[in-house]
């Protein structure tokens, strides 16, 4: 096992809570809306943006690594999302990690430590292959594999999974969301503060942003 008992012990200290603040795809009719200078104000986590940071409209997702309807969206409605609107400069597009066990923890401190421009190589990798990790018998040798596909080294891996700084501020960043944007489950999108919780289709997310720009 490479995530051994003394790593598990670290992850699950900062993560004890994350199991208890999700409910896995979170209810559909939720009419929650947030300040927008609210949601951006500096948090645990630095914001990764893709497309035009200066763009009318902000769209934040709130996912787990593990959450099979956050992988369906990736999978079947990101790419097409990402043509509409983040490579044509229309949105500013944010992925936050809002962790639910400590494998999610593992994953999104190697996003982290991979850096800005390698975050969301890392995050797309694992939804795209979570078929292949997620769930299966031997599941932190699984994650391990991905992470060595994406560049690391058994060093540099081993010492992701012993940091202890990342893990917590992922952490801190989940029960932010949590207390303060009423996100209860994954995945939770705002579009420029309107919270649209659970699976979202394209054309529900056309809706929304389309009469915005």
């Amino acid at each position: 096992m490479i995530i051994n008992r003394r790593q598990s012990l670290i992850l699950a200290a900062v993560a004890a809570t994350a199991s208890a603040a999700g409910l896995g795809p979170a209810r559909a009719d939720d009419q929650v809306t947030i300040p927008v200078d609210k949601l951006m104000a500096s948090g645990a986590l630095p914001d990764h943006v893709l497309g035009n940071k200066d763009a009318k409209v902000t769209v934040i997702e709130y996912g787990s690594a593990e959450c099979p309807h956050c992988g369906r969206f990736h999978r079947d409605v990101y790419p097409d999302f990402k043509k509409k609107y983040i490579d044509t400069n229309k949105v500013a597009f944010i992925f936050r990690p809002f962790p639910l066990n400590i494998f999610d923890v593992a994953i999104f401190t190697l996003a982290e430590i991979a850096g800005d421009a390698n975050f969301y190589k890392v995050i797309d990798t694992f939804y795209d292959n979570q078929d292949k990790w997620d769930g299966v018998e031997k599941e932190s040798d699984a994650i391990k594999a991905i992470a060595l596909q994406l560049g690391f080294t058994e060093d540099s891996y081993k010492q992701a999974l012993t940091n202890q700084d990342w893990p917590k501020r992922i952490q801190q960043s989940g029960d932010d969301a949590a207390k303060n944007f009423q996100v209860s489950g994954t995945p939770t999108f705002f579009v420029n503060g309107k919270q649209m919780v659970g699976e979202q289709s394209l054309d529900e997310l056309s809706a929304a942003i389309d009469p915005l720009l």
